[in-house]
């Protein structure tokens, strides 16, 4: 094979095919959120507005949709980071990014048992979020600490630890709502002794 053959050379996925793809992901999404384990692929292909062939061919199983998904989320969980380092005080960004793993927990809360068998398959997915997440949140705290804005021992894993636990011990139809207020309190709680809330 030449190297100016165009067989030689990687073939880029078709922009209709990246489009398709996203849609894809975003639809579900929002019908693993809604739906929870027992959400078909169909819904997801019609919620897309694709095929369901066109589905199976960019996930061909649905533990593959699945990771591919969390993969996605726990990425735009990481991007934020960014965002708020560069709107918002240290301990406002903290609040914000713990927020938005509250809608992130959300639509994982029905799908326990898809996420178990996922990293049961790809015992490195667990591990993966777990590290991104956790530098995410340090790179967050790092900051404050820097500016005075929040106390100097709490590490990272005590931050996750903390939120997971608000998330999952409430069983209430409306848990979002008092994890917030929670939140709320925890994120005053980092601040250094005398710093007074934003």
């Amino acid at each position: 094979m030449k190297l100016g053959d165009p067989a030689g050379r990687a073939r880029r996925p078709r922009a209709d095919a990246v489009r398709n793809r996203e849609r894809v992901l975003e639809a579900a999404k929002v019908v693993f959120s809604q739906g929870g384990e027992s959400a078909s692929l169909e819904a997801v292909a019609r919620e897309a507005g694709v095929g369901i062939g066109t589905l199976y061919r960019h996930f061909p199983t649905r533990e593959a949709l699945f990771e591919a998904v969390y993969r996605r989320e726990v990425e735009q969980l990481v991007d934020l980071v960014q965002v708020l380092k560069a709107e918002a005080s240290p301990a406002e960004a903290l609040r914000l990014w713990l927020r938005a793993n509250v809608a992130f927990v959300a639509t994982k809360k029905g799908m326990l048992a898809a996420l178990a068998l996922a990293t049961q398959k790809n015992p490195d997915l667990m591990a993966y979020s777990s590290d991104r997440l956790t530098r995410a949140v340090g790179e967050l705290l790092a900051r404050g600490v820097s500016t005075g804005e929040i106390r100097d021992d709490i590490g990272p894993e005590d931050v996750l630890r903390a939120l997971i636990g608000m998330c999952y011990a409430q069983e209430r139809p409306d848990w979002q709502a008092s994890v917030l207020r929670l939140l709320d309190v925890f994120v005053d709680g980092l601040r250094k002794p005398g710093r007074p809330a934003a």
